[in-house]
């Protein structure tokens, strides 16, 4: 009988099979081995923590708190609060009456510089912590000074000079009725000295380091000058009630403050130029 010897390409076959299985193996071997080393890779990276963002109107025409370019204290101050629970700030510069209505409203978290009293807690969430203390004024024309040593001796019918919007502390209104004055009510401080230079108003209630700030930059430091105090407000940087998280945004910026005054930071961005 014939015993018949295999052909070429049969022996090849044969001699490939094993190659191919060792070779398959190879491949398997390699593969776990670069997973564990992608593993243990993994391991020793950082972990990126989570971060969020908000967005906050910022009045335009307070400097040096917050300019028409979205600088000033009050920028500095919320961005580095903020950055202490990783939260990131943007801000749309806006007039302050327009920031206040979009807080309001909801279509922005926050609104700077407002400060805390009856009539703003009433519309907006507050932390505990003020951002600063502003102090403001009645301001005069040097050459036709107020006759009166503080504001409730202010002569019945003076016409006072404010900013739309603005608060101006709870006696205010108290005040107007009282020594019944004539408000006028202007957009930004320059109109307000501007009509004080020409003798449309009697006196402009304006912030002090705010007042300075315009004095100067219209070069009539020596011609207005303060007459008496107004009041002193904590400012804050208000959240909106119809932003669920307010309350735990009024929280974080709390304990950012804190640990600005705790670490020496707070002063120098305050006094920061």
């Amino acid at each position: 009988m014939r015993v018949c010897s295999p052909t070429r390409n049969e022996f090849q076959r044969v001699v490939k099979l094993p190659l191919t299985l060792l070779f398959a193996t190879f491949l398997q071997i390699a593969s776990v081995g670069n997973n564990l080393s992608f593993a243990q890779e993994s391991q020793n990276l950082p972990v990126q923590s989570s971060s969020q963002s908000i967005t906050l109107a910022a009045e335009d025409s307070w400097p040096p708190f917050a300019n028409q370019f979205g600088q000033g204290i009050s920028h500095r101050l919320i961005a580095a609060a903020f950055k202490q629970s990783q939260v990131e700030v943007n801000s749309l510069v806006v007039p302050y009456s327009r920031a206040l209505m979009m807080a309001e409203k909801g279509a922005v978290d926050g609104v700077f510089n407002v400060t805390r009293e009856a009539s703003t807690e009433q519309r907006f969430v507050f932390g505990n912590t003020p951002l600063f203390v502003a102090k403001a004024s009645f301001y005069q024309r040097k050459q036709r000074p107020l006759i009166a040593a503080n504001k409730w001796e202010l002569p019945k019918g003076t016409v006072i000079g404010v900013i739309k919007s603005y608060e101006y502390g709870d006696e205010f209104p108290e005040l107007v009725k009282k020594r019944q004055l004539n408000v006028v009510t202007v957009a930004n401080q320059q109109q307000l000295i501007n009509l004080l230079m020409i003798g449309r108003i009697d006196a402009a209630v304006m912030f002090d380091l705010v007042a300075q700030e315009n004095l100067q930059k219209m070069g009539v430091s020596d011609d207005v000058i303060s007459a008496f105090n107004n009041h002193s407000s904590e400012i804050y940087l208000a959240f909106s009630k119809e932003n669920p998280k307010a309350a735990q945004l009024a929280k974080e910026l709390d304990q950012g403050l804190t640990q600005l005054k705790a670490n020496g930071q707070y002063q120098q961005l305050v006094s920061a130029k």
